[in-house]
């Protein structure tokens, strides 16, 4: 309990912070990233629940991952992240859980995830800001990825990729888990507003 607290505050001084830096409202936040006013008042004052999508569409909106929403002060030059050690973001009915990993430092992050689909399970994902690159690396079993209404087989040991801007679904095939890396290229965050 004392953990979820700790990292609601993180949440809710990095989404202040990267609002104040971007120059936007609370009401301009909220409607350029869909989210009510009263739940962004709310995540900023570290109260509530915000879930993996609302995370995700203030990271898209403020131009920054959704790691730099969730982690606090870096802890040198080498970070060293186990699985174990992250929460999932998300977990499916049938056991399947993604795990934001770690985010690269630097002016376009990239977001690591480790994401296990089981099978006929699928996380939608909306779309994200142009210029967001999506890359799946199946590790094992085998995935269908669902870009603008067209699916992909992707099974072990192969990689995809596609513009992140349009509606995309994962979905576990086959009949085992099948184990994937995602990586979420981010494009630099914009500009200060005037």
């Amino acid at each position: 309990m004392a953990e979820t607290a700790a990292a609601l505050r993180t949440v809710a001084h990095n989404v202040r912070a990267a609002r104040i830096r971007a120059g936007l409202t609370l009401e301009e936040l909220s409607r350029r990233a869909q989210v009510s006013k009263g739940a962004l008042v709310g995540l900023e004052k570290a109260q509530g629940n915000p879930n993996l999508a609302t995370l995700v569409r203030l990271a898209d909106t403020l131009g920054i991952s959704v790691s730099a929403l969730m982690q606090g002060s870096p802890e040198g030059r080498v970070r060293v992240v186990s699985a174990e050690a992250v929460a999932p973001l998300w977990t499916g009915e049938r056991g399947s859980e993604a795990r934001l990993m770690l985010t690269t430092s630097g002016p376009a992050p990239v977001e690591v995830w480790r994401w296990r689909l089981e099978p006929g399970e699928e996380y939608p994902s909306h779309p994200h800001q142009g210029g967001v690159v999506e890359t799946v690396s199946v590790t094992s079993g085998r995935m269908t990825l669902i870009v603008d209404g067209t699916e992909h087989i992707v099974e072990a040991g192969q990689t995809a990729t596609f513009d992140g801007d349009t509606p995309h679904t994962y979905r576990g095939s086959g009949t085992e888990a099948s184990h994937l890396i995602m990586t979420v290229h981010l494009p630099p965050g914009p500009a200060p507003a005037s």
